[in-house]
């Protein structure tokens, strides 16, 4: 195999965060020979998206998050959605709980911490919407262990600051799965880059942005990079390219010339969180938060109070606030969005923004938000909130598809997704979330759809069965396997949740 320092290597990844990081270290562990180079714009890893303030470090896996299981119109409720995250969620499990068996991550408390996963709802039409969900949901075995309460009471034990101080004759209900999550994925992002630095065949180069993207006459990808410090360049060939460049992925899958791009578009949305960091307030809640969408707002928009673990000091996020920036990146340009914009692509996103004039709509209230509108968001969730305990912070940009449906029509679609050459030799990942907590289905996509061949007894499938112990099986249809896995891997993971 090419080393690294041939300028030949088997694998490019653009981005250092969350999603290369985990492919990079998974290709590692399938073979080990393998060489990779990694190209980053900004001075170090997980510094986007991945970053631990840019989120909300919820490890979705569809437990609270209402927009994961909407209603029919006969009333019932769909938790395909929730269900395909939740088990997704799991292959992330097995995933870091190998890591943490082999000693590649020293200790999983550096990035996940065990947090109990709440949905709260007040008024009598959102109350039936609960019951019925958690009726829907609770006779799968995948959400077994979830609680319901109509009981104030009892809601006050689970989340004292949503009840302190609230109108007792408005009726609330809540459900509660107790092994959620909380999870730091910019110390994860570090912890397997880190990981990955001995490894000789593997090459990170920050401050570099990929400048060109194009084909050889051989079927190779010729990938430039400029030092954004220096101005010098690197030249390299390879057979494959992943683009987990987070909001800058869709302009470098244009720049790839692939037919596959032509027509997708990217919506950019930007968003704040208010911050709270007095022990004395954020010792009172230890659970993530999730409320329901106002009506005619989009699933972002889905507000929550969530307990966060960062660099080993809780603190409180509430939000997120949406709005529009035309960068794709915190980091980029305001003139991202304009460039996107291509003969190819002009209709999709015209008749995706026609389609979703309710967002327009949203945004721009959203925008137009005074600092006592977002606060009194806020009291919804924590009556008795003071606005001297805290502070905006500007959360991380993401870029929502707009993906190209009968003809030209595009469709404005939420969550992630992955695009790939005809040849597969290039693959990027666009959307948002559940984004970074399906980091292992993503990667395990990426070895299945491109690596085929290689999935034999003979050469990775024996070695993707002890990565992923559950490899090949149906978590949705094997209540016995799903349950010893969980156990397993919260064994490993120490998250456990406590009696």
């Amino acid at each position: 195999m090419p080393s690294v320092s041939s300028l030949c290597p088997d694998v490019v990844l653009i981005g250092a965060g969350i999603m290369s990081s985990t492919l990079a270290a998974l290709l590692r562990e399938l073979d080990p020979s393998l060489s990779m180079m990694m190209f980053e714009t900004l001075p170090d890893c997980g510094q986007e998206s991945s970053y631990a303030w840019n989120n909300a470090g919820t490890g979705h896996a569809g437990n609270c998050e209402l927009n994961y299981t909407p209603q029919r119109a006969d009333g019932s409720i769909d938790i395909s959605k929730a269900l395909a995250i939740n088990t997704e969620f799991d292959l992330s499990r097995q995933l870091w709980a190998h890591w943490v068996r082999e000693g590649r991550i020293a200790d999983p408390a550096s990035f996940v911490q065990p947090c109990p996963h709440i949905s709260l709802v007040w008024g009598a039409e959102n109350l039936a919407f609960l019951k019925a969900r958690y009726e829907a949901m609770v006779a799968h075995h995948c959400f077994a262990d979830m609680e319901y309460t109509s009981d104030p009471a009892v809601i006050a034990q689970w989340a004292p600051l949503a009840m302190a101080g609230r109108d007792t004759s408005q009726p609330v209900a809540a459900t509660r799965i107790k092994e959620g999550t909380d999870i730091n994925f910019g110390a994860l992002t570090h912890a397997l880059t880190a990981s990955l630095k001995s490894d000789r065949n593997i090459a990170t180069h920050y401050n570099h942005r990929v400048t060109g993207l194009t084909r050889t006459t051989d079927g190779r990808w010729r990938v430039t990079a400029t030092d954004t410090e220096s101005g010098h360049t690197i030249t390299v060939l390879t057979r494959f390219v992943f683009v987990g460049a987070g909001g800058n992925a869709l302009p470098l899958l244009q720049a790839s010339g692939i037919p596959e791009a032509a027509h997708y578009a990217g919506f950019p949305v930007s968003g704040l969180w208010l911050r709270c960091m007095d022990p004395a307030i954020t010792g009172q809640h230890h659970a993530k938060v999730y409320g329901k969408a106002p009506v005619g707002s989009p699933p972002m928009s889905v507000p929550h109070l969530d307990t966060r673990v960062i660099d080993g000091k809780s603190c409180l996020l509430f939000g997120p606030y949406a709005g529009f920036s035309t960068k794709f990146l915190k980091s980029g340009s305001w003139t991202d969005y304009f460039r996107s914009l291509t003969p190819k692509n002009i209709i999709p996103a015209l008749t995706a923004g026609k389609d979703n004039l309710g967002l327009l709509d949203y945004l721009v209230r959203q925008v137009l938000q005074t600092n006592e509108d977002r606060f009194k968001a806020l009291q919804d969730f924590y009556p008795t909130a003071r606005p001297e305990d805290w502070t905006k912070v500007v959360a991380g940009q993401r870029v929502q598809i707009i993906r190209p449906d009968k003809g030209l029509h595009g469709t404005l679609r939420f969550g992630t997704e992955l695009v790939k050459s005809a040849d597969r030799s290039l693959m990027a990942i666009l959307g948002a979330s559940p984004g970074a907590s399906v980091a292992a289905s993503v990667a395990l996509q990426v070895v299945q759809q491109v690596f085929p061949e290689r999935l034999t007894e003979t050469d990775w499938l024996p070695r993707l069965r002890q990565v992923f112990p559950a490899y090949g099986i149906d978590m949705t249809k094997d209540a016995q396997a799903c349950a010893a896995l969980r156990e397993e891997t919260a064994r490993v993971l120490k998250i456990t949740a406590k009696a």
